[in-house]
């Protein structure tokens, strides 16, 4: 699968925009603050309808403009689709497969497959719990249209909930309707846990050669998930706290606390790993992403490289390199440094700036 050919109107800074890929490396360079990142952003929106910096849409809608329009075409075994695009300001957004509109994001489900790599990723490892629980809904999400559905369900089970916790708080007899959330927290909770953990163990089994070869031979990685109750537990957990949960208004218990760990030769590499150590940790996870979704998916995914080779040793930079060459790669950075040092074959190259590509 690869991405054939973007058009914007009105997407952040780009008034519009017309590009075409080639299905090996695209590189796009050029000062900062020109808009490279913001193509990225475009193809991953069109993708998975959520933007990586966690934008909302009247964001990104160009300054002065009501409405902006995405338009991604994708080919697939020779199969081609097209997916549109329509972010509003104060609206939820249109999307349209082949021409056709759908109501949920999880019908885009299964159209493409992206990974997103960007220097914030090399910090997941020292950042909080949050950061790593995002990194696994994102890609689950991606992998399991089931996860997907139950995610959804379950942050707004969670929204209820802590909504009627503080409700409470002025209307004490409200308290008996925190039965009907409790039951549907622990039933999709539940759900959630099973699936990451065996996200969890199946990343394992690809984690560790690529750690032990990214580092030589010299440590050994393991991920555990950490969860705040078990599968089994969460229901009792999330009834015995319930009174905790009312003096703070908020749900103490569920997946929503929960946090992977990565241990470096059995110790936690929050506590205990270098800056070096925590960066190369991070890599090795997102290289882990790539092969996982490949194995899932029996296809390989769009990889987008945001700027990551300047914040990597020259090392670590052919090891990302050589294990990215049989993928359609969008990379963006300042120069040609990092790819002509490492003998990079550039398949096709756009200079960016001021919102347009120029020559």
């Amino acid at each position: 699968m690869y991405i054939e050919s973007l058009e914007l109107l009105n997407f952040r800074n780009y008034p519009s925009l017309s590009l075409s890929f080639d299905r090996g490396t695209n590189l796009f360079y050029g000062d900062n603050a020109q808009g490279k990142t913001n193509i990225l952003e475009a193809v991953y929106l069109a993708g998975t309808t959520k933007s990586h910096r966690g934008s909302k849409d009247r964001d990104i809608v160009r300054i002065g403009e009501n409405e902006s329009h995405i338009r991604m075409m994708l080919n697939r075994n020779g199969n081609r689709r097209r997916i549109d695009m329509h972010l509003k300001k104060n609206k939820p957004k249109g999307i349209a497969i082949d021409g056709i509109p759908i109501r949920r994001a999880a019908d885009l489900f299964g159209i493409v497959s992206l990974v997103f790599f960007s220097p914030e990723d090399l910090s997941i490892i020292k950042n909080g719990p949050g950061e790593r629980r995002r990194f696994i809904d994102l890609e689950l999400s991606a992998l399991d249209r089931i996860y997907l559905t139950d995610l959804a369900r379950y942050n707004k089970c969670l929204n209820q909930r802590n909504r009627l916790l503080h409700d409470i708080s002025f209307n004490g007899k409200l308290i008996s309707e925190l039965d009907v959330w409790d039951e549907q927290a622990a039933e999709y909770g539940s759900r959630l846990i099973r699936k990451r953990i065996e996200f969890t163990d199946d990343l394992n089994e690809i984690i560790q050669k690529i750690h032990r070869d990214l580092t030589g031979g010299k440590e050994e990685i393991g991920l555990v998930y950490e969860p705040s109750a078990s599968e089994e537990e969460l229901a009792a957990k999330i009834r015995a706290s319930r009174d905790s949960d009312l003096r703070i208004q908020t749900t103490t218990v569920g997946p929503h606390r929960d946090d992977l760990g990565v241990l470096l030769n059995g110790l936690d590499t929050r506590l205990y790993g270098s800056q070096g150590q925590q960066r190369t940790a991070a890599l090795s996870l997102k290289l882990s992403e790539i092969s996982l979704v490949k194995e899932k998916t029996h296809d390989t995914p769009v990889l987008l490289l945001d700027d990551v080779l300047s914040e990597l040793d020259s090392e670590r930079q052919k090891f990302l390199l050589a294990g990215i060459r049989d993928t359609q790669t969008l990379i963006t950075c300042t120069g040609m440094d990092e790819l002509t040092r490492n003998h990079f074959q550039v398949d096709k190259s756009f200079h960016v700036k001021s919102g347009s590509i120029v020559d």
